[in-house]
């Protein structure tokens, strides 16, 4: 994966680009929380045959912190200026993980045109879903995570749930991959995600949409991926058994589902 940054306007964007040789329009992925883009490059590696951008959003990994907060709507203006930045001009699909999911949803709605198909991995539609316990969102309010291998052994298991309560070697493994988030970029995150919802136009979305869940997720309860397939017109949803960070876990096999979804002449179908 090549990585550069791209100054727009003032505010530089660390962006990756793998690239491949495929009829298939590049897939765009959204992140996580305070994730840089190297915790997902072992599942950017995997597709293979696809090619892939991902960039840190700013405040996170390798991108300024900017001096005001933003919104979704912001960061979704902000995106399809860097992908004509960098060259890309026609449309992608779109693949969004837990907070990136969010964001992914309101650029399918934004750039309906831009946005091909969409690809909802351990998301939420917004402030208005089933919440995890509040033992596990007092310890997600933070990036103390991120930033504190001990303590990231230590609660690890009970928020990404799923494998990491099996393997604490996945715990270390995961650390080695992280770059510690920016305090104040963290909260613009959660700020952006604060009093956002899409439930209320979810079924107006055009797109072909798979949605990817863990039945042993902590931080976003399976229900919620039922009650978003359910909403868009054209879905499939996918059950996994493992928890959060079910594509750092299952890779290849996560890597091969969203393959053959973009390939599929027939995409709703589960």
């Amino acid at each position: 994966m090549k990585i550069q940054s791209v100054d727009l306007d003032g505010q530089l964007i660390r962006v990756g680009i793998r690239r491949a040789n495929s009829a298939l329009p590049p897939l765009l992925i959204f992140n996580g929380i305070g994730a840089n883009l190297e915790l997902l490059e072992p599942f950017v590696e995997a597709l293979s045959d696809v090619e892939v951008i991902i960039f840190d959003v700013p405040g996170v990994g390798g991108s300024p912190t900017p001096r005001k907060p933003y919104r979704f709507s912001t960061l979704c203006v902000l995106t399809d200026r860097l992908l004509t930045e960098i060259g890309y001009d026609g449309p992608v699909d779109v693949l969004g993980v837990s907070w990136g999911g969010a964001l992914a949803q309101q650029f399918a709605r934004r750039y309906p045109k831009r946005c091909r198909r969409l690809v909802l991995a351990a998301t939420t539609p917004g402030v208005i879903m089933f919440p995890a316990r509040l033992s596990v969102l007092l310890k997600m309010l933070g990036p103390r995570r991120y930033r504190d291998p001990a303590f990231l052994q230590k609660v690890g298991a009970e928020i990404y749930g799923g494998a990491y309560r099996r393997d604490p070697q996945l715990l270390k493994e995961h650390g080695h991959h992280i770059r510690t988030p920016n305090g104040r970029g963290y909260i613009y995150q959660l700020l952006a995600l604060w009093g956002w919802s899409s439930l209320l136009w979810l079924r107006r979305l055009p797109q072909p949409t798979l949605v990817i869940h863990g039945d042993d997720d902590p931080i976003v309860p399976l229900i919620n991926a039922k009650i978003i397939a359910a909403c868009v017109r054209c879905s499939a949803l996918h059950v996994i058994d493992d928890g959060h960070l079910f594509l750092v876990t299952q890779t290849d096999r996560i890597a091969a589902l969203v393959r053959d979804f973009l390939q599929r002449q027939a995409p709703c179908e589960s």
